[in-house]
């Protein structure tokens, strides 16, 4: 992949040199695109740094974009394009170039490399018109707001989609973007962020994919298997039907998304498909993970994922859920370093980051927000990472995270943890558990007495509390029985085995909040035999 030298720094205002790469001084919040670094799978295959080190060129009209493209020397010649203002069909015309290939009606980054477009200044909106890649490579999309892509109606641009990627297409990094539609195929619109025909080496990171039927896809067809190395990180899915990914063959790696209102099914493995979905907080959806509407399956490996109000269907012939245990079903190499936030966070730290004019700020991998990111990608060995965090802070997966998160979820709750605010759920409740020594019940954890209490049949047992209706859940309060302490425990959604918390003693638990119908405190080892006084459960 090419790359050129900066010869003089001169010729472009507010440029200076950080790290070795171009750093571009902008008139807005956000910096250039030199100053974050591509992670995930765009930093392999020789990296994705976009036109770093060429020329910068400023556009205000998708004309202006193809003519800054048309007008290098080669379409190999690196370039970066500062877009400002909105970008429609009215003021994108075709221009034509040796150095290009463009088309009205879309930009069109077809036959180049080295290409980088950022937004910068108030902004840049690319309405109802969207950016298709097609033969490239090494090409960065930053601090964008793409919407309301059309394949029916009027006007049409690209397909439907709002980036589309095709035909032998290597290391693209869209980031700190926002990609939204307003409804499904029968109002008009496809895919926000769509791959297929052999490309390869993509991240998508702190991006915003909302109101769309189709999140995107990766293989156009169940043949169609030979795109893959993907990253999605740090993005928010929001009020989607489908596809967040469907992956169909491959290699995928999801990790700290916050997907919310996934409304039919979410990430989609088919076809031999792998996916590793780990840390990821997943939000008042159905059927997140699994393989759908084929009986081409695909596999996955998960670790470090939270379920919040997730429901799942009955399994089918070609309709196979992964919930609700989302046990892994194979295990997946990453050839680089991903230091996880813990899924716990993921919502607030993908508010605070994701999408366009957020300032390009970043996670700093310990659930803090940072604005100028220091790290830079690394690899590391491609075998299948072989260390487990002690406690898994959801469900029981089987293979551990790329690294463990940094919060780690097994410490025992602090002593000057918040006190519990409101009613005391469990009062309207009813209880059960697994076992029970003689002359304790499992409804004295909710009898509002301190005198009485359950033991299970042993070091170690559950006990839950049961409502008729979903019921939200953000804090426990442990109280033992006098003279008695609690070892080693999960708290466990038993609606769906999601495990939201791990920890050892007994006192007030905190967790995201989760609607739920049955929620279990799990001892999993003690010294002595434990006594519950009370399991109060609180929505705040």
């Amino acid at each position: 992949m090419k790359r050129s030298t900066v010869l003089s720094l001169s010729a472009i205002a507010g440029v200076a040199v950080v790290g070795g790469a171009l750093a571009i001084g902008l008139p807005q919040e956000n910096a250039s695109a030199a100053t974050n670094v591509a992670t995930g799978f765009a930093s392999q295959n020789g990296g994705t740094t976009g036109g770093a080190g060429g020329a910068v060129v400023k556009a205000t009209t998708g004309t202006q974009i193809h003519e800054a493209l048309c007008k290098r020397a080669a379409a190999s010649t690196p370039i970066t394009i500062q877009v400002e203002g909105t970008i429609n069909h009215g003021n994108t015309a075709k221009v034509s170039g040796s150095s290009c290939n463009t088309a009205a009606g879309l930009i069109e980054l077809k036959g180049v490399s080295n290409v980088t477009i950022v937004g910068v200044g108030a902004g840049a909106t690319f309405d109802q018109l969207g950016i298709h890649i097609r033969d490239s490579s090494n090409i960065v999309i930053q601090n964008v707001t793409i919407q309301n892509v059309k394949k029916s109606g009027s006007p049409l641009s690209n397909g439907g989609d709002a980036i589309s990627m095709e035909s032998t297409v290597r290391n693209v990094w869209v980031d700190h973007s926002t990609l939204v539609a307003s409804g499904g195929e029968s109002a008009g619109f496809d895919g926000l962020f769509d791959m297929k025909d052999d490309t390869q080496y993509v991240t998508l990171s702190y991006s915003i994919l909302r109101n769309s039927g189709r999140g995107g896809l990766i293989g156009s067809s169940e043949t169609d298997t030979g795109n893959s190395f993907i990253t999605f990180h740090h993005n928010k899915y929001e009020n989607l039907d489908s596809r967040t990914p469907l992956l169909r063959g491959g290699v995928a790696h999801m990790y700290n998304n916050h997907y919310l209102k996934l409304n039919e099914s979410g990430i989609n493995a088919r076809a031999g498909a792998k996916a590793k979905v780990e840390n990821n907080y997943f939000q008042n959806s159905k059927d997140v993970l699994g393989t759908f509407y084929t009986a081409a399956a695909g596999t996955w490996q998960t670790a470090g994922n939270v379920l919040d109000n997730v429901t799942w269907s009955a399994k089918g012939t070609e309709y196979n859920p992964a919930g609700p245990s989302m046990a892994s079903t194979t295990t997946v190499a990453v050839p680089y370093t991903a230091v996880l936030d813990s899924a716990a966070c993921v919502p607030s730290i993908v508010a605070a980051t994701a999408g366009a004019g957020t300032g390009l700020k970043v996670s700093d991998g310990k659930c803090a927000v940072t604005a100028n990111p220091t790290a830079t990608a690394t690899t590391s060995p491609t075998k299948a990472p072989t260390t487990s965090p002690t406690k898994a802070p959801t469900t029981s997966p089987t293979t551990a995270p790329t690294k463990a998160p940094t919060a780690a979820p097994t410490t025992s709750p602090s002593a000057s943890a918040s006190q519990p605010t409101g009613a005391n759920l469990s009062l309207v409740g009813s209880a059960d558990g697994s076992s029970k020594m003689s002359g304790t019940s499992f409804g004295y954890v909710k009898d509002g007495k301190t005198t009485t209490y359950w033991s299970p049949n042993g070091t170690t047992g559950e006990v839950s509390i049961k409502w008729g209706t979903a019921t939200k859940v953000a804090r426990i309060n442990i109280v033992p029985a006098s003279g008695s302490s609690i070892g080693a425990y999960q708290v466990v959604n038993g609606s769906t085995g999601a495990v939201l918390k791990s920890g050892t003693g007994a006192g007030v638990i905190t967790f995201p909040a989760t609607s739920l119908t049955k929620l279990t405190f799990k001892i999993t080892s003690s010294t002595t035999t434990p006594k519950i006084a009370e399991f109060q459960t609180f929505a705040s």
